[in-house]
C-alpha cells in the first residue's frame, strides 16, 4: 500500500505544469546534445547548473535527469544515419544502425532504437521504483565507518573504470579530494588550504569546477579536430517495424535492459559500459550472428536497450546512498547541494516529493523522448549543419554569464578560467577529469564520516575493520585493487577500452 501511496505522490508533483515543461525541456535539451557530438550530457548538466538556482529542487533534477537519458536516444540518431555518434554510449551502435541505413533500412533502425530505448526506459524506472527505497531503509542501518568505507569502494572503482593509466586515474581521485576539503573545516571553523584567499573560505565553487572541467575544456579539445560532417539529405521513410522485426529485437531489448540495469549502478558504470556489454552478450548468444556488423537489427536493439536503462538505474545508489556512480551523477549531487538538500538516504523521508516525482517523472520523459525522436529526424540531423564555431562562442558565452549571474563576484570567473585550464591540460596529458569530480564530491562527505568514526571509536581505527558492512566493503575494495595489478587483467582491460573507442 506504501509503494501505491508513493506512485501517486510522484504521479502528482511529476504531472504539475512547471515539471512537465522542465521534463520536456530536459528530454528536448538532452536529445538535442546527443545529436550534437561533442556537446554531451556531462558538458550540458555543468553549463545548466547556474540555472538550477531560481528552480525547485523537484524541477531542477527533473530537467537534469531529462537531458542525461535524453542524450542516450539523440546519439543514436546521428550514430544511424551519419555513423557519427552523438554520445560516447551510442558508438557500439554504429556498427549495425549505419550499416542497416546504407541498406536503405534507415526507418526501421531508427524505430529499434526508440522503441528499445522506451522499453528499456520504462523496465529500468520500474526497478527503481521498486528497489530504491528499500534499499534507503537497508543504507539508514549504516554507520558512520560503513559509509565511508563505502565511499572508498566507490572511488577504487571508478578509478577502475576510467580511461587510461590507473596511476592517473588514481591521481585524478587525490587531486579531487584535496580540491573538495578546501574551505573552512566544519568542526574548527579554521581556513585550511585556501592560500590566503577569503574567497575560498566556503570551498571551490562546484559550478565553475564543473563548467570548467567538463564545458569548457572540453569545447577547447574539440577545436583541435577538423571534423567533417556529411549531413544527410535523404528523407527517411518507413518508420515502423514488421511483425518480424518485432520479434527479433525483442529478446535483444529484454537482454539488454537487464545488462544495462545491473551495470548501471555500479560506480563508473552507467550508458556506455552498459552499451558495450550488451553487445558482445548479443554477438554471442544470437542465432542471427552471422549478420553483426553487416546490418543485423539485434545489433541495435540490445545496446540501445541498455545504454538507456544504465543511465536511469545510475540513478539508484545517488538516490538511496548518496553515492555518485558516474560523473553525471555527481553533477546531480552538485545541483542537490546548490538547492540546500544533504545527499544521503534521509532524502526520502525529508523530500518524498522530490524522490517519487524524478522516479515518476523518467516514465514521462521516456514517452516524450519517442513522440519528440521519431517525427523531428529530419530537424536533428539539419543541426549538424550549424557550424561548431556558432556552437562554440553561444556555449562560452553562456557559461560565463550563467556562473557570473549565480555568484555575482569576478572570483568566479577567475575559478572558472582556472578550472578550464586545468581540464584541457588533464585531457593532453590523458588524465580523465571524471574521476577528479568523484573525488571532489565525496571528499568533504568521507571526511565527515571519517571524523565521526574516529569520535565515536574515541580515536581506535580498527573500527572500520570490527564493523561487518564496513569490513566487507573494505575487503571488496582491496579484492578490486588485487586483481587490478594483475597483468592479464590489466591487458583485458586497455584491450576493453581501445574496443570501445574504436
Amino acid at each position: 500500500m506504501d509503494f501505491i501511496n508513493n506512485l501517486a505522490l510522484g504521479f502528482s508533483v511529476a504531472f504539475a505544469v512547471k515539471n512537465l515543461f522542465f521534463c520536456f525541456v530536459g528530454v528536448l535539451g538532452g536529445t538535442l546534445v546527443g545529436v550534437l557530438p561533442g556537446v554531451g550530457p556531462l558538458a550540458t548538466i555543468a553549463i545548466l547548473l547556474p540555472v538550477t538556482f531560481s528552480m525547485g529542487p523537484d524541477s531542477a533534477l527533473i530537467m537534469l535527469a531529462g537531458i542525461y537519458y535524453g542524450a542516450q536516444y539523440g546519439g543514436s540518431t546521428t550514430a544511424i544515419l551519419l555513423n557519427l555518434p552523438g554520445e560516447a554510449s551510442s558508438a557500439v551502435t554504429t556498427l549495425d544502425g549505419y550499416q542497416m541505413a546504407r541498406n536503405g533500412r534507415a526507418g526501421p533502425a531508427l524505430a529499434t532504437a526508440a522503441l528499445s530505448s522506451l522499453f528499456a526506459g520504462t523496465i529500468a524506472t520500474l526497478v527503481i521504483a521498486l528497489f530504491a527505497a528499500p534499499l534507503t531503509h537497508v543504507a539508514m542501518a549504516f554507520r558512520p565507518p560503513s559509509y565511508f568505507s563505502m565511499m572508498v569502494l566507490g572511488l577504487i572503482a571508478s578509478v577502475v573504470l576510467a580511461h587510461g593509466s590507473v596511476l592517473k586515474a588514481i591521481a585524478m581521485v587525490l587531486l579531487g579530494l584535496l580540491l573538495g576539503i578546501i574551505g573552512t573545516d566544519i568542526y574548527t571553523g579554521t581556513t585550511r588550504l585556501n592560500m590566503g584567499m577569503l574567497e575560498l573560505a566556503d570551498g571551490v565553487d562546484i559550478v565553475a569546477l564543473a563548467i570548467g572541467l567538463f564545458g569548457i575544456a572540453e569545447i577547447l579539445r574539440n577545436l583541435e579536430t577538423n571534423e567533417v560532417r556529411d549531413v544527410l539529405n535523404e528523407k527517411v521513410r518507413g518508420l515502423w517495424l514488421s511483425l518480424a522485426d518485432l520479434k527479433r529485437i525483442f529478446m535483444p531489448s529484454v537482454r539488454g535492459t537487464a545488462i544495462g540495469s545491473a551495470l548501471g549502478i555500479l560506480p563508473g558504470g552507467g550508458a556506455m559500459l552498459s552499451s558495450f556489454a550488451a553487445y558482445i552478450v548479443e554477438k554471442k548468444v544470437s542465432k542471427n550472428r552471422a549478420e553483426f556488423g553487416q546490418g543485423a537489427i539485434e545489433g541495435v536493439a540490445a545496446p540501445e536497450a541498455a545504454n538507456n536503462a544504465g543511465s536511469q538505474t545510475a540513478f539508484i545508489p545517488m538516490l538511496t546512498l548518496g553515492l555518485p556512480s558516474n560523473a553525471v551523477m555527481a553533477l546531480m549531487i552538485g545541483a542537490m547541494i546548490i538547492q540546500g538538500i544533504q545527499p544521503g538516504p534521509d532524502i526520502i523521508v525529508k523530500q518524498p516529493g522530490m524522490f517519487w516525482g524524478l522516479i515518476v517523472s523518467m516514465w514521462i520523459g521516456n514517452f516524450m523522448l519517442v513522440l519528440l525522436n521519431l517525427p523531428l529526424i529530419g530537424l536533428w540531423v539539419k543541426f549538424l549543419s550549424v557550424p561548431y564555431s556558432v556552437l562554440v562562442v553561444a556555449v562560452m558565452a553562456f557559461s560565463a554569464v550563467g556562473i557570473y549571474s549565480a555568484s555575482g563576484t569576478l572570483f568566479s570567473m577567475y575559478e572558472l578560467g582556472f578550472f578550464a585550464l586545468l581540464g584541457y591540460l588533464l585531457m593532453r596529458l590523458g588524465c580523465e577529469p571524471a574521476p577528479l569530480t568523484l573525488g571532489f564530491i565525496l571528499g568533504p562527505m568521507m571526511e565527515e564520516q571519517l571524523r565521526r568514526s574516529m569520535l565515536m571509536s574515541r580515536g581506535d581505527p580498527t573500527v572500520f575493520l570490527t564493523e561487518p558492512i564496513s569490513l566487507a566493503f573494505l575487503v571488496a575494495a582491496a579484492i578490486v585493487l588485487a586483481l587490478l595489478a594483475l597483468p592479464s587483467i590489466a591487458r583485458k582491460r586497455e584491450e576493453a577500452f581501445l574496443e570501445s573507442e574504436g
